[in-house]
C-alpha cells in the first residue's frame, strides 16, 4: 500500500507529460479532417462536427506531397540501409582486429566525426558533390547522409559487437568459417536489434534533414518532404485544414515505424548493456 502511494506522483507526472506531447498532434489530426478554416476557428481544439478526408486527397494529388513524400522515403531508407551495411562491416573490423591500436584509432576517428557540427560542413560538402557531378540529383543527399551516419553507426554497433559472446565465433572458426562467414552468418543475425535501432535513428535524421536538401536540390520533382512542406506552406498558408493534412503525412512514417518496431527499438537500446 505504501509503495502504491509513492508511485502515484511519478505516474501522474508521466501522464501529464504524455498529454502535453499528444496535444499538438491531436490538434493537427482533428484540424486535418475539418471542412475549412471556419470549422477550425469555431472549435479549434475539439472533434470536428463533420469528418472529411478530401483534404488528404487534395494535398496528396494536387499539392505534389506524394512526390516529396516518396522522394524522402527513398532517400532516407536507402541512405540508412547503406550506412548500416558500411558501418556494420567497419564495426566488425574494429572490434575483431588483431591490432588493437589500429582499431582504437578508427574508433577515435568515429568519435571525432560525431563532434563536428553538420552545418559547418555545408560548403565542403557542396564543393564535393559539385565536383562529383551529382549536384541537383538524389545522390547529392544520399552520399552526405551515408557519410554523416557512419560515425554514430560505428559507435553503437561496435559497442554492441563487443558485448557478443566470443565462444560462438570461436566455435564457428573450429567449423571452418572465416571472417566473412562469421560476419554474415553469426554477427549480423545477433546484431539485428542494434541495427534496427541505428536504422531508425539514421532514417529519422535523414527524413527531417532540411539544410542540404534545400541547397542541393533545385528541381521541384526531386525535392524532399521538408523542403516541399515549406513551399506548401507558402502556397496554402490560408488553408489550415490542408496544411494540417500535409503535416500528418510528414509524421506518419515516424509513427508507423515506432508502432511496428517498438520492441526491436527497446531491445537495441538495452541489448549491449550486459556482457554475454
Amino acid at each position: 500500500m505504501k509503495r502504491a502511494k509513492t508511485l502515484w506522483l511519478p505516474h501522474t507526472l508521466l501522464m501529464l507529460y504524455l498529454l502535453v506531447i499528444l496535444f499538438p498532434f491531436l490538434f493537427v489530426l482533428f484540424s486535418s479532417v475539418k471542412t475549412d478554416n471556419n470549422a477550425i476557428a469555431i472549435n479549434p481544439f475539439g472533434m470536428p462536427e463533420k469528418i472529411v478526408f478530401s483534404n488528404y486527397v487534395e494535398v496528396w494529388v494536387k499539392a505534389k506531397i506524394s512526390v516529396y513524400f516518396l522522394n524522402s522515403l527513398y532517400i532516407s531508407a536507402l541512405s540508412a540501409a547503406v550506412s548500416i551495411l558500411i558501418g556494420s562491416m567497419l564495426s566488425f573490423a574494429v572490434t575483431r582486429m588483431r591490432y588493437p591500436k589500429v582499431g582504437s584509432a578508427v574508433f577515435g576517428l568515429a568519435l571525432i566525426g560525431m563532434l563536428i557540427p553538420n552545418n559547418s560542413l555545408l560548403l565542403p560538402i557542396y564543393l564535393l558533390v559539385r565536383r562529383l557531378g551529382v549536384l541537383d540529383t538524389h545522390w547529392a543527399l544520399i552520399i552526405p547522409y551515408i557519410a554523416n551516419a557512419i560515425p554514430f553507426t560505428v559507435i553503437v554497433l561496435a559497442a554492441f559487437m563487443r558485448s557478443l559472446a566470443s565462444e560462438v565465433e570461436e566455435a564457428a572458426v573450429m567449423d571452418g568459417l572465416r571472417a566473412p562467414g562469421i560476419f554474415a552468418r553469426i554477427v549480423i543475425p545477433l546484431s539485428v536489434p542494434a541495427m534496427v535501432t541505428v536504422f531508425i535513428v539514421n532514417f529519422l535524421g535523414n527524413w527531417n534533414e532540411f539544410l542540404l536538401a534545400n541547397y542541393f536540390l533545385s528541381t521541384d520533382k526531386l525535392r524532399t518532404l521538408p523542403v516541399g512542406m515549406v513551399q506548401f506552406r507558402d502556397q496554402y498558408q490560408m488553408n489550415y485544414a490542408q496544411m494540417s493534412a500535409g503535416i500528418v503525412y510528414s509524421i506518419l512514417p515516424v509513427l508507423l515505424m515506432y508502432a511496428v518496431l517498438q520492441k526491436r527499438i527497446m531491445e537495441g537500446l538495452t541489448a549491449g548493456s550486459v556482457k554475454g
